[in-house]
């Protein structure tokens, strides 16, 4: 029997289109307020750009009020996906509209960026953009660290909608302890700590000497794990006040934690935080990758390579371990700030830091990459196929927190690497045959797909993304997007039976 293709409710879809857009125009409207704040020159081009797409989010509301509020798993995986890319072309308008970002490939490539948190730029003078524009970048960032969709949680309450197809959609790691019964006020909950780190980071960077503008942006860059700085040199511009690398670094450890956990904290509930497997392991890997680092850095490194304009302190143990921690922290949390070029160090520490795009943050976290909490269930699975090729008849479960881990997870962190690690390797295969050296091929795929930013080559951390040929880029920027959404939520649209009833 044919299968035929199954009927989607897309008034809901274009409906929940709607909503968000309305989300990103207040956004590029607070923009403009900062805009006029500093009287960078492009207040109204931002008011323009805000009200264009209220406009267009107002009409898409108003056209399909009529909808009917049943929403299954395809839905969600089509509003998470279209979503993303909505937002980010509507992002692209105060690029646009100011003229700050020459070409709309470049403009889209900065705000796919954005949102997903690559903080991978085409820029060369970030410094010389307007306010309104460095600070609409820095909010772009904010919005997609935890997840726009997740916003829209908890607002979907007030149109009579359930959110827990959109949360499966926008959040499918393995990760699954909840604050809170309801999604929404589980969404509500995270929101409060990631505004609360933010304004923390913020008041904590301007005490250390940061200016107030800096302070924000940096702090809406630290939570989100994105990466863009208002400097050219990135993080190392304050190579010669460490409390303020110590600041972002403190923030970048948290951003790169479970969420779930830090409300454990507050809740003075510290043993479920120190009996996690996955923040243990995080903690352990911070750790002994920061001895390395910095013993290579404080030993080996050439004194001369620093690769920024505020050179670090050579032949001295605090600076070592500073930069050591900074940019293992950096990569392993996908944030992508840059305190030195470490493809300038030694060769070694360019293998090391390439490996740790890798290795991503914790489930739960606004971290990209692979995740902690995989490769721990990968690693246990795999010790105990050891134990399993000795007694065949055993039934010997993965066990994750005390409890047993069910096949079909197990399973599924497999497949999500098999399928990460073909990504990876198309991406590499696509960006050579774009005419990208061997280096930058290899470092740009693991960067974009990872959403870390920096990269090898001559996507270095002391370079940018806009010598890449037009085609480079916009492969860019779907590795980013399956990237942030791990895979499986894009991809399956491209499978026929995604489409055929069930």
């Amino acid at each position: 029997m044919p299968h035929s293709i199954s009927k989607l409710n897309y008034r809901i879809i274009f409906h929940l289109m709607g909503l968000l857009l309305l989300v990103n125009g207040g956004f590029i409207m607070l923009s403009s307020i900062v805009s006029f704040v500093y009287d960078d020159g492009v207040g109204l081009q931002m008011i323009y750009s805000g009200l264009t797409v209220l406009a267009v989010g107002t009409a898409l509301m108003l056209l399909t009020r009529k909808y009917s509020k049943e929403m299954q798993k395809r839905e969600g995986y089509l509003i998470v996906t279209f979503g993303w890319i909505i937002m980010s072309l509507a992002g692209t308008l105060p690029y646009v509209f100011t003229g700050a970002i020459p070409g709309f490939t470049n403009a889209f490539f900065e705000t796919m960026s954005g949102y997903t948190t690559t903080g991978a730029s085409i820029l060369n003078d970030i410094e010389s953009l307007p306010k309104g524009v460095l600070f609409w970048r820095s909010v772009t960032h904010w919005i997609g660290g935890m997840g726009i969709i997740v916003l829209a949680i908890a607002i979907l309450p007030l149109l009579g909608i359930g959110g827990m197809q959109l949360f499966a959609a926008e959040a499918p790691g393995p990760g699954g302890d909840k604050l809170h019964p309801r999604i929404t006020d589980t969404a509500k909950r995270l929101w409060i700590i990631y505004v609360g780190y933010t304004v923390a980071e913020t008041v904590l960077l301007k005490i250390a000497g940061m200016d107030f503008f800096d302070a924000i942006n940096h702090s809406l860059s630290t939570l989100s794990t994105g990466g863009f700085s208002t400097k050219n040199a990135s993080v190392a511009f304050w190579n010669d006040r460490p409390m303020i690398q110590y600041i972002i670094m403190v923030f970048m450890f948290l951003a790169g934690t479970n969420f779930v956990l830090s409300y454990f904290a507050f809740k003075t509930k510290f043993s479920k935080i120190f009996r996690d497997e996955e923040f243990k392991l995080y903690g352990i890997l911070i750790f002994a990758l920061t001895v390395v680092a910095a013993a290579f850095i404080y030993f080996s490194a050439d004194p001369s390579a620093s690769g920024v304009d505020h050179p670090m302190v050579w032949g001295e143990f605090e600076s070592a371990v500073r930069h050591g921690l900074f940019q293992v922290l950096a990569i392993v949390t996908t944030t992508g700030f840059v305190s030195a070029d470490y493809t300038l160090w030694t060769p070694f520490l360019t293998i090391f830091f390439f490996g740790l795009m890798f290795l991503g943050g914790s489930s739960g976290s606004t971290a990209g990459g692979v995740k902690i909490v995989r490769h721990l269930i990968m690693i246990k699975n795999g010790i105990i196929e050891f134990r399993r090729t000795l007694h065949p008849n055993a039934i010997l479960p993965v066990r994750y927190n005390n409890r047993a881990v069910q096949q079909p997870i197990v399973f599924n962190i497999l497949a999500f690497f098999i399928l990460y690690m073909l990504s990876f390797i198309v991406g590499v295969l696509v960006f050579s045959w774009l005419g990208l050296d061997f280096d930058t091929a290899l470092g740009g795929a693991a960067s974009t797909l990872g959403n870390v930013g920096p990269a090898l080559g001559d996507l270095g951390p002391t370079s940018n993304y806009a010598g890449l040929p037009t085609a480079a880029k916009w492969w860019s920027t779907f590795l980013m997007l399956i990237g942030r959404l791990e895979l499986f939520t894009v991809l399956i649209l491209l499978t026929p039976f995604f489409w055929r009833n069930r």
